[in-house]
């Protein structure tokens, strides 16, 4: 995902808003007409909310994954990122990146190795990013929480590539939304012990000792090296959910009405 991005320069920031600029600016001083133009912009993010979901919602199971946009081909990370995706691929799963270079390229690289599915949700940015050659099914996105719920609906697991604020937003979120039981049995696997190990750290100094976290959130976070451990927890927690999600009752389409 973006979570790369240069910093804009000032001349920058005359040009043409994105979509989720225009839609987070400051409202203090703002005629009415701009106010009242807010549900014109809940009927957009409708819009592409079904979209994404029109256009993943058959892909089977999948798992995310997140890292820096930055990490260049050569990097030990790239490689190791790519044979992680491969192995997911070989073992039945869809890999969704947000569909730009660096570790987002692996990802979907080592998915294409694989002859598995592999998905881009990409983002619009004010300096654009594209889409990398390695995607199969690739979307666009103009608002990031609607791109977020695709990370999130449609996977089974997070895996945690070394990134920066993006990859960190990812992760956390994923965190919040297990420790308040939105989503269940899923695992947050950070990959490579060295990249983590002063996050897990300040975590446990901090956080934890702080009674601000319990021990069971700190938990939830699995730190792999090597793709097959990665694989075999995803697996493991695949089959928790399905046997979790057979006793819950889940919405379905409404049947069409009775002609006449």
């Amino acid at each position: 995902m973006a979570d790369d991005a240069a910093p804009l320069e000032p001349d920058d920031a005359a040009g043409e808003p994105t979509f989720d600029e225009e839609l987070l600016m400051w409202l203090g001083d703002e005629p009415a007409e701009v106010r009242d133009a807010d549900a014109e912009r809940v009927r957009d993010i409708a819009a592409e909310l079904a979209g994404g979901f029109d256009a993943l919602s058959r892909i089977g199971r999948a798992v995310t994954v997140f890292g820096s946009a930055r990490t260049p081909r050569e990097h030990p990370d790239y490689e190791r990122v790519r044979a992680l995706a491969q192995c997911l691929g070989q073992a039945g799963y869809a890999v969704i990146t947000g569909g730009g270079g660096g570790l987002m390229e692996a990802a979907n690289r080592g998915a294409r190795d694989a002859g598995a599915l592999s998905v881009g949700c990409n983002i619009e940015l004010p300096r654009e990013q594209a889409l990398n050659p390695y995607v199969d099914l690739g979307l666009r996105f103009r608002h990031f929480f609607a791109r977020k719920v695709m990370f999130v609906r449609y996977a089974s697991a997070f895996v945690i590539g070394p990134g920066g604020y993006g990859t960190l937003d990812e992760l956390f979120e994923a965190l919040t939304l297990i420790q308040t039981a939105t989503i269940r049995h899923f695992p947050v696997l950070l990959l490579g012990t060295e990249e983590w190990r002063g996050l897990i750290d300040w975590l446990r100094a901090q956080a934890l000792a702080g009674h601000r976290i319990d021990p069971q959130d700190l938990e939830v976070l699995r730190v792999v090296d090597h793709p097959a451990e990665a694989c075999a927890i995803v697996d493991a927690a695949y089959r928790r959910q399905c046997e979790h999600n057979r006793h819950r009752r889940r919405r379905t389409a409404a049947p069409p009405h009775p002609a006449g």
